[in-house]
């Protein structure tokens, strides 16, 4: 967890703190708030959430506000909740009630952005996905998580999304790694179909498709997935969280090295080599 996160958590439970002791009626124990606060209530969950070893809920917020007695207080702990939640996007809490919830967040994005900066080094981008390869690519991450399958849903959404490739006036620059073409999260049928349909999007005006292949020599390793909304926003992909970044001089080193991995990568004609070479990796003459 940043050093960021964790500080805005602890300067948050000093503020919930500040209520619980500064309550209408005499300053309240822990035992007391989570008694009056009822079940799901311990004073353990008073104590962590005071002290910023856990993450408070829309719901934990309204619920301190109101017992301690302070209800027009609910306002401003929420608005302290979505300003590092902002940042540091759990996937635990993003996916409680499955993946559609993530991918209409990404849909607002997608809409306010002329200019879309991918990269991906292990999947292809879900603006380039089939049905079939998305849907098993939400199965994977479900099972992971643990989290509720809503995987119809969440299809629908990211493949409505990509009428965005046919829209006047926006432009996808999508670069990936050569590995993101032979990464089997799929039955080999399934990625078959994905490459074929992945070889289609280069034809298209609104699309700059490159890719890095593993011969290329590079300038930096390639690391984790991110997408750059212009230039006002990055989203970082990682297991325990997606990070949305939006101080300039973080989204400027992105694209910084965006751009030193495109040094690196193929367009065009060349692309179709490889994506045909990997292709013919699954599909081997007999």
């Amino acid at each position: 967890m940043s050093t960021d996160y964790q500080k805005a958590r602890e300067d948050l439970g000093l503020r919930l703190r500040g209520l619980r002791l500064a309550a209408p009626g005499g300053r309240l124990t822990g035992t007391q708030l989570a008694e009056r606060l009822g079940p799901g209530w311990t004073k353990v969950k008073v104590s962590k959430l005071e002290n910023g070893r856990q993450t408070a809920t829309a719901e934990d917020l309204r619920a301190w506000a109101d017992g301690t007695g302070q209800p027009e207080m609910y306002e401003e702990l929420l608005a302290r909740l979505r300003g590092f939640e902002s940042h540091i996007r759990s996937w635990r809490r993003q996916l409680s009630s499955g993946h559609k919830a993530v991918q209409d967040a990404a849909t607002v994005e997608h809409e306010r952005t002329e200019v879309l900066t991918i990269w991906e080094n292990v999947l292809i981008p879900g603006m380039l996905q089939t049905p079939d390869y998305a849907r098993h690519t939400f199965n994977r991450h479900a099972d992971l998580m643990r989290s509720p399958r809503d995987t119809e849903d969440a299809v629908r959404a990211r493949i409505q999304r990509q009428q965005g490739l046919y829209q006047q006036g926006r432009k996808y620059r999508i670069m990936m790694w050569e590995g993101a073409l032979h990464s089997l999260i799929c039955p080999p049928s399934v990625l078959t179909a994905q490459l074929h349909h992945l070889a289609g999007s280069i034809g298209l005006d609104t699309v700059e498709l490159g890719i890095i292949p593993f011969s290329a020599l590079l300038k930096i390793w390639p690391g984790n997935s991110f997408w750059v909304y212009d230039e006002r926003l990055v989203v970082v992909e990682d297991w325990h969280a997606e990070l949305w970044i939006d101080d300039a001089d973080s989204v400027a080193t992105y694209l910084r090295v965006w751009n030193t991995l495109e040094e690196s990568a193929v367009y065009g004609a060349d692309a179709h080599n490889v994506i045909n070479r990997a292709r013919r990796a699954l599909n081997p003459p007999r």
